[in-house]
């Protein structure tokens, strides 16, 4: 949860292509919070008794909600935190699908199972847990929330977002699609405030929670929700790697390259962020990643023809600054940008590769969360699996071969919660989505994430037998 060191009672969101305050927001306290929890309880009564078939028609209709207002969906994003329009609005897309992915198959992912035993009757069912609280970032402020709530919904929970500080207009905007989809009162709520409010609402009386955020985020909701045994779904931090073996097609290599590293600015925990290349291909395959980005358009994220935005923060920009200059004072090569962008207001850095890189580097021991880019030379297969599993991170991966075979072979040898072969990684209603090691615990979306946050209930029936009445 992101510290705010400022002791008022305001929250101001900014708008990081400008600078500009948009607009400011009353920080709600724990007894705000408890009283949205406590209102949140209720409506799980009889939320939970309500037919799946209904709550699947609402999930229809908030696809139609979300396609209905998506270029106002899209401003709001790309506004707060920066994102180029054209990505905000597949964004929203993306938020509508998931919606029309749990209406259509729920039923058979919360349906009964029989299991086979000496029994009259045995059955394994999926219920409901009661309140999922959220605790949200601002990189995806509408899909994230999506990504947690339409399938906890569907399971019968209700949900209380506390949304990041910096897409607070976002978190009103979900709440109001929920609302105008016909949701009932209360089943989707919004708490307004900085890192307390998060810590109060996880300390709430509420029964699991679903964290997407930095792993010192991930370890404090972990901390506090384990005192009282509460549920909890981690999504953390990513480090991915983007494998080119020597028989790759450069040209599509390089080009998704480019794609995966600057989509959303580099703000993404799913982004490539460690390119690790067989030295065979390696010059050839560094000279087309650096043209593909040389092309990209750095500008108004409001215009279409922006493909990188500026970052959220100040804060942030510094943050990748100094270890692209870490880097650079270490013997990295930069070949393409390097510095921040002149002549724009805002918080754009130029999108950046830097080669002849190492592990004293705090860009590749770190998470580089911006538009820059480390290339790692190996030696051959051997070397490129070692070094894609040598990180704290386990999130995503991507593979480049002609050989499908020798593709997947190697994903089932990479430390990865998602490993995708001839193609960037991306989140999917239909696939789970998670990590291991410090990037996260659980999973979302698919079958595997509806069932998350369900008490999975077996029952045993056994005949009655009739007593053997002895005159």
């Amino acid at each position: 949860m992101e510290k705010n060191n400022n002791s008022n009672s305001k929250i101001e969101t900014v708008n990081p292509a400008t600078g500009k305050v948009i607009a400011s927001y009353d920080n709600e306290g724990a007894e705000q919070v408890n009283a949205k929890v406590r209102a949140a309880r209720q409506a799980f009564a009889s939320w939970k008794k309500t037919d799946l078939a209904e709550r699947a028609d609402l999930m229809r209709k908030l696809g139609r909600v979300m396609r209905k207002n998506r270029e106002e969906y899209a401003r709001v994003v790309t506004e707060e935190m920066g994102k180029p329009i054209r990505q905000s609005l597949a964004e929203i897309e993306k938020c509508a699908w998931v919606c029309d992915y749990y209406a259509e198959h729920a039923e058979v992912f919360l349906r009964d199972q029989l299991v086979p035993t000496e029994f009259r009757k045995s059955f394994v069912s999926f219920e409901p847990l009661g309140v999922v609280a959220a605790v949200m970032p601002w990189n995806f402020p509408f899909w994230q929330v999506m990504r947690f709530a339409v399938p906890a919904l569907t399971a019968g929970n209700v949900g209380v977002l506390k949304h990041s500080s910096v897409c607070l207009g976002s978190s009103l905007k979900l709440k109001e699609a929920f609302d105008d989809a016909g949701f009932p009162e209360n089943t989707f709520q919004v708490v307004i405030g900085d890192y307390r409010a998060g810590e109060a609402l996880v300390q709430s009386d509420i029964d699991a929670v679903s964290v997407t955020g930095s792993v010192n985020t991930g370890r404090r909701v972990a901390e506090l929700a384990s005192k009282d045994l509460k549920k909890f779904v981690l999504e953390l931090g990513g480090s991915d790697p983007f494998v080119v073996l020597e028989d790759a097609d450069l040209n599509q290599a390089a080009h998704m390259a480019t794609q995966s590293r600057l989509l959303n600015t580099g703000q993404s925990c799913i982004a490539a962020k460690r390119f690790i290349v067989v030295k065979e291909v390696a010059d050839k395959f560094t000279k087309l990643f650096v043209e593909n980005t040389q092309a990209e358009v750095v500008g108004d994220p409001l215009d279409a023809k922006t493909t990188v935005g500026p970052l959220v923060r100040d804060s942030q920009r510094q943050a990748l600054a100094r270890q692209v200059d870490d880097a650079r004072g270490k013997g990295g090569n930069v070949l393409v940008g390097g510095r921040p962008v002149g002549g724009l207001d805002g918080y754009f850095y130029e999108p950046t590769i830097v080669s002849n890189v190492n592990h004293e580097m705090e860009m590749v021991k770190e998470e580089v969360f911006g538009p820059a880019a480390p290339i790692i030379v190996v030696e051959n297969e051997e070397q490129a699996i070692m070094e894609a599993n040598n990180s704290e991170f386990g999130l995503g991966a991507s593979i480049w071969t002609s050989n499908i075979e020798r593709g997947v072979r190697l994903a089932r040898q990479i430390e990865s919660g998602i490993v995708s072969v001839n193609e960037m990684v991306k989140s999917d209603p239909r696939m789970p989505f998670g990590g291991v090691k410090k990037s996260g615990i659980g999973r979302e979306l698919s079958e595997f994430g509806i069932r998350e946050f369900v008490n999975i209930k077996s029952v045993v029936v056994k005949d009655v037998q009739s007593k053997l009445l002895v005159e």
